[in-house]
């Protein structure tokens, strides 16, 4: 059997007619003389054109992820709900996701990976759509479409970007990554637009928008069955020869576990998901109450509410994020010449900045709106600064047969202990600490709980430098790996 047949070991229904082939003209298997093709089997122009499809969608990701933010105050007002339960909304989504994560990364790691996104982005477009039906009395059901969401979204983040890891390597594969996580910050620029989906629950002034992400979604499909090609597991790697060999999920799972650099990146990372997570959800609710606080602002009594601090804080998220992306990349890059240890070092370097201005633009919100938001605009450029390495971490101490599966173990515990209970958290602990229903002490108390996450953030950066230990040692095993004779079934 060649080194490089890949579908043999794929069931027919998930196998890919063009996996493992060169390229095709018509259904007819005739080369391309003016294209070269790699070792993954897809060309050069293909694999560009297949990194795009998978940012437009990491795009779509992340805007619904977060749109719930940008109108979290008119979603309170509309059904009745205090801070702890319109936690909940971003909660529910998490949970489902986290959930789901391990089934799609096994399935990643084993069958068509193109077609299982389409599986999964197609129900996220249905689901959408449905949410934006649901009217002031049927909260729960909220509740429940946000929690189906996460189907079509574990589907997509546990597969994509190990399509990216067999597309490319080395600093082309960093900087397609880096790409690829620009969607994150740029995804929350949703929250300037107050949201596709509950905008229209909360207001029922633009109707049309209803069936604005959904179509997005159904577009999203048709561009991943027509553009991408299922690239050929592994084959691009310096030692191709262990593609074939796939053992038990629970034999990736304990390789995982035993593998430090994945395991500590993994816990870094979790402090990262509780930190965005908690702003993502709370901080536009935190400027508003800033300023009722402080007497610029007037209360909201009355839906639509004033969502300006959403529209400037989006603006910061987007700029920030592309900023600290590309110079958490970039500081890497030149890091390396002076110490294979560049990419946790700069994770590492990114949190512990974080942290002292993200307190400060905390406790500065009822003194100075102005110094508030240069300190948001300097936290979370530090804070952005590992998204893209913290992928290209896993994508090379991992073999590519478990990259899939440790994609969907990160998920799962980043999210386990990150962003599936921070915004929930912090909602809890404001109204534990409130202890009257006056403007005020709503400021207060979030500003207290708010505090929580400059502290995770210092965990974060000795998770990190933790990582720094064992990275070099790692690379080399999973560069060198062999196989031995345990099989999957």
């Amino acid at each position: 059997m060649s080194g490089t047949d890949v579908s043999s070991d794929t069931t027919p229904f998930f196998s890919d007619d063009n996996e493992g082939e060169g390229p095709t003209c018509n259904g007819v298997g005739s080369p391309q003389p003016e294209e070269e093709e790699s070792a993954s089997g897809v060309s050069d122009k293909r694999a560009k054109l297949t990194v795009a499809v998978l940012c437009y969608i990491n795009l779509l990701n992340y805007m619904d992820r977060f749109t719930v933010a940008g109108v979290l105050p008119d979603i309170e007002l509309f059904f009745s709900i205090g801070d702890g339960t319109s936690g909940l909304l971003q909660t529910v989504f998490i949970c489902s996701y986290m959930f789901l994560a391990p089934l799609f990364g096994y399935l990643g790691d084993r069958y068509n990976r193109k077609l299982i996104m389409c599986v999964g982005i197609f129900f996220w477009s249905v689901v959408t759509l449905a949410s934006s039906f649901i009217g002031k009395d049927h909260f729960w059901a909220l509740l429940l479409t946000r929690g189906l969401v996460g189907v079509g979204e574990a589907s997509y983040s546990t597969i994509a970007p190990t399509i990216i890891a067999d597309l490319f390597i080395k600093e082309k594969r960093t900087n397609m990554l880096s790409i690829f996580y620009f969607a994150i910050p740029v995804g929350r620029w949703d929250n300037i637009h107050t949201g596709a989906v509950y905008t229209t629950t909360i207001s029922a002034k633009n109707g049309e928008t209803f069936y604005v992400t959904p179509g997005l979604g159904l577009l999203a499909v048709i561009l991943l069955l027509f553009v991408v090609q299922e690239p050929k597991r592994g084959a691009i790697e310096a030692h191709p020869e262990h593609t074939l060999h796939r053992t038990s999920w629970l034999a990736d799972i304990k390789a995982l576990c035993r593998n430090p650099s994945f395991v500590l990146s993994t816990f870094g990372f979790t402090t990262v998901a509780f930190v965005t997570g908690s702003l993502a959800l709370w901080a536009p609710a935190f400027l508003f109450r800033a300023g009722v606080f402080t007497g610029e602002k007037q209360p909201c009594l009355k839906a639509p509410c004033d969502n300006s601090d959403s529209l400037i804080f989006g603006i910061i998220t987007v700029v920030t994020g592309i900023l600290g992306v590309a110079s958490g990349v970039q500081a890497s890059k030149k890091l390396r010449i002076k110490t294979p240890r560049a990419d946790p070092l700069v994770c590492a370097a990114g949190l512990l900045l974080a942290a002292p201005f993200l307190y400060l633009s905390i406790v500065f919100a009822q003194a100075s709106t102005a110094a508030t938001y240069v300190f948001i605009f300097l936290g979370e450029t530090f804070l952005s600064m590992n998204w893209a390495i913290v992928a290209d971490i896993l994508l090379y101490v991992v073999i590519p047969t478990r990259r899939s599966t440790a994609e969907a173990f990160q998920i799962v515990l980043s999210h386990l202990l990150g962003d599936a209970i921070s915004p929930y958290l912090i909602g809890v602990v404001s109204d534990s600490i409130k202890k009257s229903d006056s403007y005020m002490w709503e400021f207060r108390s979030l500003q207290m709980s708010l505090l929580l996450c400059s502290f995770v953030a210092v965990g974060g950066g000795a998770f990190f430098l933790a990582t720094a230990i064992f990275i070099e040692k790692d690379r080399h095993l999973a560069e060198n790996y062999v196989p031995s004779g345990e099989r999957s079934h």
